[in-house]
């Protein structure tokens, strides 16, 4: 799903179980993407950070996440308090392609990785 490699379960599946955290940025980058294809809402409003959260999402059956490629990454390890992903994620939504790419911002507070925000780019 998220192009990691591993199976669901053992790769994003046990984080959105909660069974495990993500270590990196780019894992929570990775788990993130996976909630969206999923429509898993309480993921996505957990491991985002909570100044930056929205109340609530407006998550669309209808898009289809199909592919993601992390371009790069800056810091986001597992000793940092804070890195970047950039990525491209791959969509359909009805006869519309498109890619949505943006270079997120991560924080490392108490252990556990949080998306800030990010800017899209072209």
């Amino acid at each position: 799903m998220c192009l990691s490699g591993e199976p669901y379960n053992e790769c994003c599946g046990r984080f959105h179980s909660g069974r495990a955290q993500a270590a990196t940025a780019e894992q929570l980058m990775r788990s993130r993407y996976s909630a969206f294809v999923r429509l898993n809402e309480d993921y996505l409003l957990r491991t985002h950070y909570p100044s930056t959260a929205p109340a609530s999402l407006d998550l669309d059956p209808a898009m289809e996440w199909r592919r993601l490629d992390i371009v790069a990454t800056g810091k986001g390890g597992p000793f940092d308090t804070e890195g970047t992903v950039e990525f491209k994620a791959y969509y359909r939504h009805g006869k519309e392609r498109g890619v949505l790419h943006e270079n997120s911002r991560f924080v490392r507070e108490g252990g556990r990785w949080f998306y800030v925000d990010g800017d899209i780019l072209a």
